[in-house]
């Protein structure tokens, strides 16, 4: 029986520490567009990606790879519920003090204000006009609705693998997810 030495236990954990440093990387733009959709802020949303991910690394950092994705999308409905529970209990509690004031202007980040090279203003505009009105479609869907189109269109997660995360079955996961097409569909016309 083959044993592995000390250096290579270490490579192999080296190895699989890098498999899912570039998991987590492929995954946390499209995590961080899911929450701050469910969530409408961008700081709530980050802070419960990266919490997201947090979990996953510590507690299912040693499963299989394949196993990643659709138990890190579940950890991040479950931490967007959590979130969002958190603050309605917050908001009622907070409704009572007539001295609360809500004054979230961030705007003055000089890393906002810098400029880039990219796209043209106008096609900027355009772009995060549409995203807009889809963002806004999208929040006004049921959540396990939102919850299976954006698994199923953004992550380009599998029916199955759709189940998985949002712990339904198959047949749930298509209801939803074809009421939401036709939703959208409704409320942003065929050219989306």
């Amino acid at each position: 029986m083959y044993t592995l030495d000390d250096g290579q236990r270490e490579d192999v954990a080296l190895g699989e520490i890098r498999d899912l440093e570039q998991f987590l990387a492929s995954v946390e733009q499209r995590a961080f567009r899911i929450a701050r959709v469910a969530l409408r802020n961008d700081d709530d949303a980050l802070d419960v990606v990266q919490d997201a991910m947090l979990q996953l690394a510590q507690r299912y950092g040693s499963r299989p790879a394949e196993e990643w994705r659709p138990l890190f999308y579940r950890i991040l409905q479950n931490r967007v519920r959590d979130y969002q529970r958190r603050r309605q209990v917050r908001n009622r509690l907070l409704r009572w003090w007539p001295a609360f004031s809500s004054d979230d202007d961030a705007s003055d980040d000089p890393v906002d204000q810098a400029s880039d090279e990219g796209p043209s203003i106008v096609d900027r505009l355009a772009a995060g006009e549409a995203m807009q009105r889809l963002e806004q479609a999208l929040t006004a869907l049921p959540a396990r609705q939102q919850e299976a189109f954006m698994l199923r269109n953004f992550e380009g997660l599998d029916v199955a693998q759709t189940a998985s995360a949002m712990g339904c079955s198959a047949g749930s996961v298509k209801t939803h997810y074809s009421r939401a097409i036709h939703t959208l569909r409704e409320r942003l016309g065929e050219a989306w």
